[in-house]
């Protein structure tokens, strides 16, 4: 599902545009400097973003050594939760299964603190 490659890439952009337009996504950076990834169980779709000097990089392939990964069970539950309205859609999808995270989960709640920034 080429959306769902398309929505991890469109996220990287928003994420360097906010890194240089939004003060506020500026001072949540401050300090953070690492690597995560967004994934398709199994790795069939997999993008990772590096955060270093207040900025950030995005590639669309495994990273060596992620902070944390979100693996997603396919990609039509990662498009839902992702661009779910819901508020707890992360945290139901935790709940049914549909994600898995490993790593460290203290970065992956900084991660969700962000996405309010993330707005096209």
């Amino acid at each position: 599902m080429i959306k769902f490659r398309l929505l991890l890439w469109v996220l990287g952009k928003l994420m360097k545009r906010a890194a240089k337009k939004n003060p506020a996504f500026q001072e949540q950076l401050k300090g953070q400097n690492m690597a995560f990834q967004l994934q398709i169980d199994g790795q069939k779709v997999v993008r990772h973003y590096v955060i270093a000097d207040n900025r950030i990089k995005s590639k669309g392939k495994a990273h060596p050594s992620p902070e944390f990964t979100i693996s997603f069970k396919n990609e039509r539950k990662g498009l839902k939760i992702m661009t779910s309205k819901d508020r707890n859609a992360f945290m139901k999808g935790i709940q049914e299964k549909d994600i898995t995270i490993s790593g460290d989960l203290s970065k992956v709640m900084w991660f969700q603190g962000i996405s309010k920034y993330l707005k096209p």
